[in-house]
């Protein structure tokens, strides 16, 4: 899965709203940690829309994925 995670990665820092994407390996090579951050909550829906449609979501949706969304106040970021 790792060649399909460059062109990902590029897509999701291309759109608009998005602030911060970086994915980092851990010690277990089979957890990814991605940290993600965006301008609000409609536009990470519409990340996880493109997502969902993409090569990357397709060759990655049998994937656990566990997420924790926090909304901060625009002000704190």
């Amino acid at each position: 899965m790792i060649e399909y995670l460059p062109p990902h990665a590029s897509l999701t820092r291309a759109e608009p709203g998005c602030l911060w994407f970086e994915v980092k390996q851990t010690e277990d090579p089979f957890i990814w940690q991605v940290e993600e951050r965006f301008i609000d909550a409609a536009a990470f829906a519409v990340h996880q829309e493109r997502v969902a449609a993409s090569e990357w979501g397709r060759m990655t949706s049998r994937i656990e994925r566990r997420y924790v969304v926090e909304e901060t106040d625009r002000a704190e970021s």
